[in-house]
């Protein structure tokens, strides 16, 4: 399963924001901006943190994108 932060970066952008102010506001590394930039997973800590800063839930940020897991399970022969 492949989580998708599309959601996230569009907020950012409606909200004038860069990642560098995410990190500041949110208080999070710039280790876990740069996992999240990637579509890695990140501690829900992490995301709790960008909610509270960005007075938003986790679905707003975030959601399964579930055509990149289709294709992973077809490559690994799922």
């Amino acid at each position: 399963m492949k989580i998708s932060y599309k959601k996230l970066w569009k907020m950012l952008i409606d909200k004038d924001l860069r990642k560098l102010d995410l990190q500041k506001i949110a208080g999070i590394s710039s280790t876990s901006v740069a996992k999240l930039s990637k579509g890695e997973n990140v501690n829900t800590d992490i995301l709790v943190k960008i909610c509270k800063a960005l007075d938003c839930d986790t679905s707003d940020i975030m959601e399964i994108d579930r055509t990149a897991q289709e294709g992973d399970e077809a490559r690994r022969g799922d």
